[in-house]
């Protein structure tokens, strides 16, 4: 075996759900750019493959395992196998997500909002479940958990998203205090607006837009320090003081005019 084979064996091991576009796939390209080696989870694993081509990424550097985080089984084996194949993970993100709007009067949409609350919240402590035990042996390890600006107030038409991503905001918190003890570091990162097809064609202003590529290189050092909760950008966070500051009335005022995060099947515009 030779050095560089010895290195790429060596290198850190990030585990990233979500994979195949936006955030994720951005997270992805960067830990690869620092040479770490990449567990990459998505329903659409052939994407990820084709990316990986492109990137010039072989099995050496990475592994792709095919999962809907809405299927705990899979999500488990999936995690698991890299356990098997790639060792444990020094960071486990759990950024798979899913962004849609709901009508609570309408009855397709009570099924919409447990999809929501599957992916976004059950989807992350499946994610994690099976790295903790062996993380707390190793007493290493950080679990990322990728939540939303939009957890810190209701938005007209998103209350599935905002209480899911709230869910996450209050579970990761619970997951940091219980693991402290252990070595173990939780990570909870607040997006703001991104530009992604989650995003994309929402029906509102977006302040402070940014590129995936651009978040995700702020996140790693903010992962890297084992940051408890970081807004990103950073103006985003001065958005979301305020947004927590601001009286229940003036809220609703304020907010009662925004446009609607979209329903499934509706037009963006």
């Amino acid at each position: 075996m030779n050095q560089d084979q010895i290195a790429r064996e060596r290198a850190p091991l990030v585990f990233i759900t979500g994979a195949s576009s936006g955030i994720g796939q951005a997270l992805a390209a960067a830990y690869a750019q620092e040479g770490w080696r990449l567990a990459l989870v998505a329903r659409r694993a052939d994407v990820v493959q084709q990316w990986l081509a492109g990137q010039g990424l072989g099995p050496e550097r990475a592994a792709v395992y095919q999962a809907d985080v809405r299927d705990t089984d899979a999500i488990v084996a999936a995690a698991t196998r890299c356990l098997v194949e790639q060792g444990l993970p020094q960071v486990v993100i759990a950024n798979a997500g899913l962004s849609v709007g709901i009508d609570t009067a309408e009855r397709a949409d009570l099924d919409v909002l447990r999809e929501l609350y599957e992916t976004n919240v059950i989807g992350m402590a499946a994610t994690f479940h099976a790295f903790i035990r062996p993380m707390r042996l190793a007493r290493r390890g950080t679990l990322v958990g990728v939540a939303s600006v939009a957890a810190i107030r209701g938005l007209p038409g998103h209350g599935g998203y905002c209480g899911s991503k709230a869910a996450v905001v209050a579970y990761c918190e619970s997951l940091r205090v219980e693991l402290r003890a252990d070595g173990l570091r939780v990570v909870t990162l607040v997006p703001g607006f991104v530009d992604t097809p989650l995003t994309q064609g929402n029906r509102y202003p977006m302040p402070f837009l940014i590129a995936p590529d651009t978040f995700a290189e702020k996140a790693l050092p903010l992962i890297a320090r084992g940051t408890p909760f970081a807004v990103v950008p950073w103006p985003m966070a001065w958005v979301v003081v305020l947004l927590r500051l601001l009286p229940r009335g003036l809220y609703d005022r304020v907010i009662a005019g925004r446009g609607r995060k979209q329903r499934r099947g509706e037009p963006p515009i």
